[in-house]
């Protein structure tokens, strides 16, 4: 899959043993990605709230708390955990409906999910995610991204346009200058006192909703603690559970392309677990990667916990210490950021004409259901879903089509021979018994399955059909070359599926 290139940090040589981030150079690019990062998680988290229906402290404090949780116990370094709009969208029938409190004790049941999930092998199902789906996963993402910030682009005084022209110009210039220091820093921090010295009137992150002025606390949920609130809580908190985990997995997956390195996804579904736990006691929203922050975190040269860790803490310290400044800091500035997060994200190789002709034709299907689906539904989750069961569809179609039956007529005619080629299943499997003479053939019939595999009941339940038809015309029929997978299959189900025997 083509990805955007990313600059890698020149790291110095440090001890055996000691930890890659106490170098003076990473531990200055892990600072300055986490600060941005920061930057970047606030007007996110107070619309997210306002999505969930929930006081914007609620989103803030689950990204301080996610964040510095899955510093520690996440399996992917410089991934970043925070609020999310998924996370949003599937507990806000729940406040709805309950209020904030079963909010917070969903969270906490969703984490202890997760961690189940974790310990049953849930991160092993990755490796089913066809490269298709994961180029429609990037691909949708990078549309969302960019179509979440067109609110901040309508119907505001025009004075926000130049901004973000300006805001993009150093984004992409700088960067061929020096990447001392992460350009979209240096453009929040230039827009943010251009617009304040100039006393310029444009949204900003404080016109989002009101900051927090205390420490989040810890507590536990008052809820009543019987069998009636298990009952309503556990399926949001199941959605829940299984939405973050495959959005926090596949950004993983992500950055492990991008990064060229391999992350511990067991660890990582737990991991997540567990900053849950942590949120929801301490008063959060809940949440799970997120892809934009982690894509700026990244492209700013962050490799490892630190940032994340830093990300959080800055984040706690902007809102609560310098809420005052970082209300005055223009949304068009973030909205800049977040568009080149978009575009760096976006796999522009996948669409090109080039490659659009040699791609086969499933291949595209698959990758645009997926982005349809996702952008449609503003939900990865369904998206991905959706596209792995086109691609489940159509590569079966494509396997049944492979199955070929040849015959072959004995010298004496008293024996007709069917060599079966291909992987017999439920797809390729219905057409088995239509490639069958039944009338003209001798009495004598062998089924040569060498060259093929029996998967599934489907097959068996068809050569039984074949067998049955063979018998009921005084043929006998003998099946021979079956491999030891395909013989212990057909020697437990032949004869049982159906009501005949």
């Amino acid at each position: 899959m083509s990805l955007p290139a990313v600059s890698r940090p020149k790291t110095r040589r440090v001890l055996p043993g000691r930890p890659a981030w106490l170098s003076p150079r990473v531990l200055r690019t892990e600072t300055l990605s986490g600060l941005v990062v920061a930057l970047a998680l606030i007007p996110e988290a107070v619309s997210f709230s306002i999505i969930a229906g929930v006081d914007p402290r609620i989103g803030l404090f689950a990204s301080f708390t996610m964040a510095v949780t899955i510093a520690v116990t996440g399996g992917r370094p410089a991934m970043i955990s925070a609020a999310t709009g998924a996370i949003a969208l599937v507990l806000a029938p729940l406040v709805r409906d309950h209020g904030v409190e079963y909010l917070l004790a969903a969270v906490v049941v969703g984490g202890i999910l997760q961690v189940l999930l974790a310990v049953a092998g849930v991160a092993r199902l990755m490796r089913f995610l066809p490269r298709s789906v994961m180029v429609g996963f990037v691909n949708a993402l990078a549309v969302l991204i960019f179509l979440a910030q067109l609110p901040y682009l309508i119907d505001v005084p025009w004075p926000v346009y130049p901004l973000l022209a300006a805001g993009l110009v150093v984004m992409i210039g700088l960067p061929r200058l020096t990447k001392a220091v992460p350009a979209p820093l240096v453009a929040i921090v230039v827009l943010t006192t251009f617009t304040v010295a100039a006393g310029i009137a444009v949204p900003t992150v404080g016109d989002e909703g009101e900051l927090p002025s205390s420490l989040p606390v810890l507590g536990v949920p008052s809820v009543p603690l019987t069998l009636e609130t298990l009952t309503i809580i556990t399926p949001y908190a199941l959605a829940m559970a299984l939405v973050g985990l495959m959005e926090s997995l596949m950004t993983a997956k992500l950055v492990d392309d991008i990064t060229d390195t391999h992350s511990d996804k067991t660890r990582e579904s737990w991991g997540q677990g567990i900053a849950n736990i942590v949120t929801g006691f301490f008063g959060g929203m809940g949440g799970c990667a997120m892809i934009g922050q982690t894509m700026i975190n990244v492209k700013s040269g962050a490799r490892t916990r630190a940032s994340t860790f830093l990300a959080g803490v800055f984040l706690l310290v902007l809102v609560v210490a310098l809420g005052e400044i970082v209300a005055r800091i223009p949304m068009a500035a973030l909205v800049g950021v977040m568009i080149m997060v978009a575009a760096g994200t976006f796999d522009w190789h996948s669409i090109r004409p080039r490659t659009l002709r040699r791609m086969p034709r499933s291949e595209t299907a698959v990758m645009l259901s997926t982005v349809a689906v996702t952008v449609a539904t503003h939900n990865l989750a369904i998206g991905v879903i959706v596209g792995v069961l086109v691609a489940m569809v159509l590569f079966a179609r494509r396997v049944a089509h492979l199955v070929t039956v040849d015959s072959v007529l004995d010298p004496d005619g008293s024996t007709k021979i069917y060599h079966v080629t291909g992987q017999l299943f439920f797809a390729s499997s219905n057409d088995l018994v239509f490639q069958f003479d039944y009338a003209g053939d001798p009495p004598n019939v062998i089924i040569d399955l060498s060259d093929a595999h029996i998967w599934d009941a489907s097959s068996v339940a068809a050569l039984d059909a074949i067998t049955t038809k063979y018998e009921s015309r005084g043929t006998t029929v003998t099946i021979i070359g079956m491999n030891s997978d395909s013989r212990q299959r057909h020697n437990t189900l032949a004869g049982t599926l159906t009501g005949s025997h």
